[in-house]
């Protein structure tokens, strides 16, 4: 357990300094010009590509969730124990603090950055929005997103599926994900993702993370009752 544990720290780390360092350098810095697609694109291919990388490297060891909406499907679908869930999201979200605050003492170090201004790819609604997409939009908006990328997590981790080309399927999921949800509350999905930067950035980001900490947890939710809807009972589970 402790090294399943000390797994998921350092996933859930690795993935914030990569996949939000990217976000931060695209609409913080504006290294992608004036073009927000282009910002969007790069962005979505850091989470994606990523975490890609992380669920071939350490799903042996942990499964790889590095997501507490990815053990909260797990959880309810039978795959872990309340024991080890509850494990994982610790571990989960220290990751994310560590990863954000790594990634600030990087960024920090330059003389362009602000806190205030350049933040660290957090998440909002309203005029923190790029659509400017309101607090009932920004939530059905963030569970929809979780519920779509944990029931392909779940759907392809199973006994019947193929674990070669799981992480593939996991991360091209979670660049969609991103490709629609960036412009309309800059994509959380992920609890940890969301808690760290907005601990270090304050203000509007941290008084509105709540609803990207409670949002993906009921997506996951959602997404673990639809698998076990539809094929519980077909295939045995994976561990």
């Amino acid at each position: 357990m402790v090294r399943k544990m000390g797994a998921e720290l350092l996933g859930t780390a690795l993935l914030v300094f990569f996949a939000v360092g990217v976000a931060t350098l695209s609409f913080g810095f504006g290294t992608t010009g004036t073009s927000f697609a282009a910002g969007v694109v790069a962005t979505a291919l850091a989470f994606g590509l990523t975490l890609l990388a992380l669920v071939y490297v350490l799903g042996p060891v942990s499964g790889c969730h590095v997501n507490p909406a990815v053990t909260m499907g797990a959880l309810l679908a039978g795959r872990v124990t309340l024991t080890e869930a509850s494990g994982y999201w610790a571990a989960q979200l220290v990751g994310g603090i560590v990863g954000a605050l790594v990634l600030w003492g990087v960024f920090s170090t330059s003389p362009l950055y602000s806190r205030s201004t350049t933040g660290l790819g957090t998440d909002g609604w309203g005029a923190a929005s790029h659509i400017h997409v309101s607090l009932g939009g920004a939530f059905l908006a963030e569970v929809v997103l979780t519920a779509m990328f944990v029931f392909v997590v779940l759907g392809v981790t199973t006994k019947a599926a193929s674990a070669a080309t799981a992480g593939v399927v996991i991360g091209l999921t979670l660049t969609v994900v991103h490709l629609i949800g960036i412009p309309i509350t800059g994509t959380s999905v992920n609890p940890a993702r969301s808690l760290g930067p907005a601990l270090i950035v304050g203000g509007t980001a941290l008084h509105q993370v709540w609803l990207f900490i409670v949002a993906p947890l009921v997506g996951g939710a959602l997404a673990a009752g639809l698998h076990v809807a539809l094929f519980k009972s077909k295939s045995p589970e994976t561990a």
